[in-house]
């Protein structure tokens, strides 16, 4: 999968892209004595779909946790559509249209899968206390919230699920419904953290439709993910990660050619081939 989008794009981390959405400089995160990311740049091309590679421990969700806003930098800065956002807290950031999924679904399991959707629409009338207390101010940005929630419901094949509780789904209905509930906030970029781990086979496929099916609607997607077989599937350009910094950005045909991944996944001189590599899921 390619876009016509990195044709001219030097196959080297920390690349100009044609058309940037989300930039990175200098961004440290530190935990004590240990650095647990440290970019120095990087540029995400809007209206595709990347994917975000490394090792166990490399630093991937450390690093969304830092630019959705749901960490603190050390140092550095990053910028969305030209807007810095360090320091911007996390329900700000997706209220610009920046918003994730976790590796370890946040589906609320106690309430309905409707109601958990409904949770994701951002600008509710109805949250605010005094206005809540007047029904006319906000029944009908109720009713078109809820009208959009099941429309997002049928299209991710959970319409039947609507009433039940989020709780007794399967594992891979809850990452469709983490999925669909971020998408409720009419995001511009969405970052998916291992949307595939823990999904029944018979979901994959369903589910890597749905993330192409979002670039198609002129979403950017970032993923992180350590089943080979879906980057080479769905991802535009892969951005590799090792030990907190950015050592290789390029198609995954590059990538799998690049000494330095060669040497962060296997430390021997061999070709990657992207198609046979899995790595675990990263635990931070």
């Amino acid at each position: 999968m390619t876009t016509d989008a990195f044709d001219q794009v030097e196959p080297r981390p920390g690349s100009p892209k044609r058309d940037t959405i989300l930039s990175v400089d200098g961004l440290v995160r530190r935990f004590g004595g240990i650095t647990a990311v440290d970019v120095d740049h990087l540029e995400i091309q809007a209206n595709a779909i990347t994917g975000l590679i490394g090792p166990n421990g490399a630093g991937k969700t450390t690093f969304f946790n830092l630019i959705t806003g749901f960490d603190e930098v050390t140092a550095g800065t990053f910028q969305f559509k030209g807007e810095p956002l360090e320091g911007v807290p996390a329900y700000k950031v997706a209220r610009k249209g920046l918003v994730r999924t976790f590796q370890l679904t946040k589906a609320l399991s106690k309430l309905s899968v409707i109601e958990n959707m409904k949770l994701g629409a951002v600008g509710q009338t109805g949250e605010n206390p005094f206005k809540a207390l007047v029904r006319p101010l906000w029944g009908s940005q109720e009713r078109e919230i809820e009208a959009r929630a099941d429309e997002l419901l049928k299209r991710f094949k959970l319409y039947e699920k609507r009433d039940d509780y989020a709780g007794e789904l399967s594992g891979g209905q809850r990452k469709l419904l983490e999925m669909a509930r971020a998408l409720m906030a009419d995001p511009e970029v969405i970052c998916l953290d291992e949307p595939m781990a823990g999904v029944n086979p018979a979901l994959t496929q369903s589910l890597l439709q749905h993330v192409k099916e979002l670039k198609d609607e002129g979403l950017t997607v970032v993923f992180v993910e350590h089943d080979m077989d879906v980057v080479r599937d769905i991802s535009d350009w892969v951005v590799v990660m090792a030990e907190g910094s950015i050592i290789a950005e390029g198609t995954h045909a590059s990538i799998g050619k690049n000494q330095a991944v060669i040497d962060a996944y296997l430390g021997t001189a061999h070709e990657i081939d992207l198609g046979t590599i899995e790595l675990d899921p990263e635990k931070h």
